[in-house]
C-alpha cells in the first residue's frame, strides 16, 4: 500500500470510511461481532492476508495433518507478511479460538499488523498482553481443533458477515473493523480526509448554535462559508 494512502486511511474513522463507501454503493464492509480487545484499543490498518476455517471433520484433523509443515494455520503465523492483517474466519463461533499468546507472540515479532477473527482468542488476558492489535469475538477456552478444520490461506473468506479478499484493506478502532476494497483505497483515503476537514468545521458551527438544518449537507451558502474557513486556515473559532 503507498504510504500517502496508508497515512490517509490512518487519519481518517472507520466511520467516515463506511460512509465513503456508501457514496461509492458498497454498504456491507462493516464486521459483525467483532470487538477491539486491547485496552486501549490499538488501531490497526493493513493489506488483508486470509485464513479459512471450516467445521470440523476428524479425517481432516488428524495427528498427521496437524502436525504436517503445510498445515494452514502453522503456514499463515510463518507466512502472513510484515504489515499485513491476518484475517480468520472463525465461522463466527466466539466459543472456540483460533489463536492463543504464543502464535500471538510469533506474529508481533514478525510484524504483522494485527489479527482479525469472528471466532475467539484463547489464553486472552496472555494474548492481549503482548501488545498486538487483536479484534474478535473475545476470550474462547477451547483451541481451534475442538471445532474446525483448517482449509486454505489467502482465498477470499467470509468475517463478521462481510466478504474479505486477500489484500483488501483492513482498518479498526474503537467502532468496529471495516474492509475497503483495495481498487478504492486511494479515493477513500482522499475524500475521507475532506469528509473529517468538514465535519470539524460544521462541529464548530453546531457548537456556535447553528442548527444541522443546512450545515449537514450543506446548503450553497454553507459551502461558501466553508471554502472561506479553509482559505482563512481552518480557525477553530
Amino acid at each position: 500500500m503507498d504510504d500517502d494512502i496508508f497515512q490517509g486511511l490512518g487519519a481518517i474513522s472507520t466511520a467516515t470510511i463506511t460512509m465513503q463507501l456508501l457514496k461509492r454503493g458498497i454498504r456491507n464492509v462493516s464486521m459483525a461481532g467483532i470487538r477491539p480487545l486491547n485496552d486501549p484499543v490499538q488501531r490497526i490498518l493493513g493489506p488483508a492476508y486470509t485464513l479459512r476455517y471450516v467445521p470440523l471433520r476428524e479425517d481432516l484433523s488428524t495427528p498427521e495433518v496437524l502436525g504436517g509443515a503445510d498445515y494452514p494455520p502453522r503456514l499463515a503465523i510463518e507466512q502472513a507478511p510484515e504489515g499485513s492483517v491476518l484475517v480468520i474466519d472463525g465461522r463466527g463461533r466466539d466459543d472456540i479460538a483460533v489463536l492463543g499468546d504464543q502464535l500471538t507472540e510469533r506474529l508481533k515479532i514478525r510484524g504483522v499488523a494485527g489479527v482479525v477473527s469472528d471466532g475467539g482468542i484463547r489464553d486472552c488476558a496472555q494474548s492481549v498482553a503482548v501488545g498486538l492489535a487483536l479484534y474478535a469475538a473475545g476470550p474462547a477456552a477451547p483451541a481451534s481443533v475442538a471445532g474446525h478444520a483448517a482449509a486454505d490461506l489467502e482465498t477470499p473468506i467470509a468475517c463478521g458477515g462481510v466478504a474479505v479478499i486477500p489484500r483488501d484493506i483492513i482498518a479498526g478502532d474503537g467502532d468496529g473493523v471495516v474492509v475497503i476494497p483495495q481498487a478504492l483505497a486511494a479515493e477513500v483515503a482522499r475524500d475521507g480526509l475532506e469528509q473529517e476537514r468538514y465535519e470539524r468545521f460544521a462541529k464548530l458551527k453546531i457548537q456556535e448554535g447553528r442548527p444541522a438544518r443546512g450545515l449537514y449537507p450543506p446548503n450553497e451558502d454553507t459551502k461558501a462559508e466553508y471554502a472561506k474557513w479553509v482559505e482563512d486556515g481552518e480557525p477553530e473559532g
